[in-house]
């Protein structure tokens, strides 16, 4: 069964777009786990999250992805910044888990002239503080583009982030189909070999989720512009295969294309449809 919905807003409620999912024929979907351009977070309400857990188990949802917010940087120089995005980080692992959500993402972090290394010990030590081991959640590095100083944007950067964790049972790795494609990883002609390469360096058993996008902008320009599916440089050809990928295909797919509620809806339709004619 393929498991796909996009970015839904949960600021009319969890239920609300839980039931949004459904209406628009998802069986998932992502939203951020508090104001992605600020600090703040809210009270859960237990009316709202009964409703939403009964909406979740009668339609068969797949695993949830929350996606910390923007404003996170845990690999900066800016000490106030990186105190931020440590609080963040440990509460949102706490208030998702308590609510059952399956996974949440995060952008590995900028280094801003810190360095790499300095980057990779910043996220380290707040994800070792952050993870006890007896949460039920998975916190995910999210592939990167490769703009400005960002960590995170090959392999080997994710690889080095999660050896160092101590809860390894607890990290795992969410993949941007536009991010890798600007990366410069080739999986519009060489899908295998891209997933080989993560298998040899990761573990594709670390890869537990998918943000499907198509890019505006070309092959390895380490630019961070997302397209909608079949309208960018990746195309739907190359989309769909690595929906269909026998290695990924179990995978839950979280749609950020930028679209509307209707547009999100067409998109799950035309994919579910390719694939079913197949």
């Amino acid at each position: 069964m393929l498991v796909i919905g996009p970015h839904i807003s949960i600021s009319k409620g969890f239920a609300k777009a839980a039931q949004t999912a459904v209406d628009i024929g998802a069986n998932t979907f992502q939203f951020f786990s508090r104001n992605p351009r600020g600090g703040s977070s809210k009270e859960f309400n237990d009316k709202d999250i009964q409703k939403f857990q009964e909406i979740r188990e009668k339609n068969n949802f797949g695993p949830l992805l929350a996606h910390a917010p923007y404003t996170m940087n845990l690999a900066g120089t800016k000490e106030e910044v990186y105190e931020f995005g440590r609080i963040v980080i440990k509460e949102d692992i706490k208030r998702m888990d308590s609510i059952g959500v399956e996974y949440m993402c995060f952008h590995p972090g900028s280094h801003v002239g810190g360095g790499v290394d300095f980057g990779i010990e910043r996220i380290v030590n707040a994800l070792n503080e952050a993870i006890t081991g007896e949460e039920n959640i998975t916190i995910l590095l999210e592939t990167m583009a490769g703009k400005g100083t960002e960590i995170g944007i090959n392999f080997e950067e994710i690889k080095r982030i999660i050896d160092r964790v101590e809860h390894k049972e607890r990290i795992g790795v969410c993949l941007d189909t536009c991010h890798i494609f600007s990366a410069g990883y080739d999986i519009v002609n060489n899908l295998e070999a891209v997933l080989d390469e993560f298998d040899s360096i990761i573990g594709l058993d670390k890869l537990k989720a998918v943000h499907l996008n198509d890019s505006m902008m070309p092959f390895g320009s380490k630019k961070d512009r997302h397209a909608c599916i079949g309208e960018g440089e990746i195309g739907l050809d190359a989309i769909i295969n690595f929906v269909s990928n026998p290695r990924l295909k179990h995978l839950p797919f979280f749609l950020e294309t930028p679209l509307e509620e209707e547009g999100h809806k067409k998109e799950i339709e035309m994919i579910k449809d390719i694939l079913n004619n197949r």
